[in-house]
């Protein structure tokens, strides 16, 4: 008698108990690779557009993508006062570009360039998340065979396509026009070198999540107080001289009690100003600004409060602001009790918070 066929057990889910808390949350995340495939075509443009912009080497870079594009996506100009330019070509479809993709593109960028529309580019570089095919990728190395096949494919692939009010035949004026061009101008880029320049960028955690990378070590403060340190550290010497019924005007004259909680404070500033250029460099801009006012809203009830002088001030202010349990800032997990000391001297540096009330000015600030 037959009998069923033969199937091996199957894990219907991972033990409950070993779940991430993120994975109940969200589901598992789903890699940038993956993820790109899920994009539409705009929001395609939108990351091809935040690549362009991190790699340093643009002093704009545009979006032109839409309707009266006349084949330009994303336009990267390393000069403002000079024409060179290169265009980044968005196919977001779901096979590799093959020739027959591009005719058309190549083609308006041929008749535009003819026309006057814009100069012809320094690079023109086709980017999909699926990269190129085979057939495509040997014909853009041979840039003499790409524009061969551009003109054998004019008729059928970009006469009637390259715009919407008028057919656009190959004269024999465009043709020279063609001829005259430099193929070895266009190329694709590997979406894997784009993946991995977009991760240092600020959009990269944004677009893809999967957590902050690992922020590197807080520099040591520079043996004398720079310029960016003047206010807080002559609010520090305040403070101190407010305590002690004393003058103090060089952190070098400090007694040592006071000298070591001064130099406790600058290891603590240069914290901040450490997670300040990590937030900068991996998070969009305002990200830190906004820890900052949060921290702010924390303390200012306390440091507004009265005190018996500005150095309780100052130490009932930074032991509020270790306590503070800020939730919303995307920094979360990457401060510690330093960096909490560090933003009120941040805040102290820029006046937003005062140790010592100016003279007749009543304690409560």
């Amino acid at each position: 008698m037959p009998s069923p066929p033969q199937t091996n057990p199957i894990t219907l889910h991972p033990s409950l108990g070993r779940l991430d808390p993120q994975v109940v949350a969200s589901g598992p995340a789903i890699p940038p690779q993956s993820r790109i495939f899920l994009f539409s075509p705009a929001e395609w443009e939108a990351f091809i557009n935040e690549w362009a912009t991190g790699l340093g080497e643009y002093e704009q870079v545009g979006r032109t993508g839409g309707a009266g594009d006349k084949g330009c996506d994303v336009v990267g100009i390393p000069a403002l006062q000079s024409d060179i330019w290169d265009n980044f070509q968005c196919k977001h479809y779901d096979h590799p570009l093959t020739p027959g993709d591009i005719w058309i593109e190549l083609g308006k960028l041929c008749f535009f360039t003819f026309s006057g529309a814009y100069t012809i580019p320094r690079r023109y570089r086709f980017v999909a998340p699926r990269d190129v095919g085979t057939s495509l990728a040997r014909l853009l190395r041979k840039p003499a065979e790409l524009k061969a096949g551009l003109l054998q494919a004019w008729e059928t692939k970009c006469q009637n396509g390259i715009t919407n009010t008028q057919i656009t035949p190959l004269t024999p004026a465009l043709q020279a026009h063609i001829e005259s061009m430099d193929f070895s101008i266009f190329g694709y880029q590997p979406v894997l070198q784009v993946i991995e320049a977009h991760k240092l960028t600020p959009y990269y955690v944004p677009r893809f999540g999967l957590g902050l990378p690992q922020r590197p070590a807080a520099a040591a403060p520079s043996q004398m107080p720079g310029h960016h340190e003047t206010r807080y550290v002559e609010q520090l010497l305040d403070a101190y001289g407010d305590n002690a019924g004393s003058t103090f005007t060089d952190h070098a004259t400090l007694p040592r009690a006071y000298g070591k909680h001064f130099n406790r404070s600058r290891e603590s500033f240069y914290a901040a100003e450490s997670l300040r250029n990590f937030s900068r460099d991996t998070l969009p801009e305002g990200t830190f600004e906004h820890l900052q006012d949060q921290v702010y809203d924390g303390v200012v009830d306390v440091c507004e409060s009265s005190h018996p002088c500005g150095f309780t001030r100052l130490k009932a202010t930074t032991t509020q602001a270790a306590q503070l349990s800020i939730t919303s800032s995307p920094l979360l997990g990457k401060t510690d009790v330093a960096d909490m000391h560090g933003i009120c001297h941040q805040l102290a540096n820029t006046e937003r918070l005062v140790w010592v009330p100016q003279a007749g000015e009543p304690d409560e600030i």
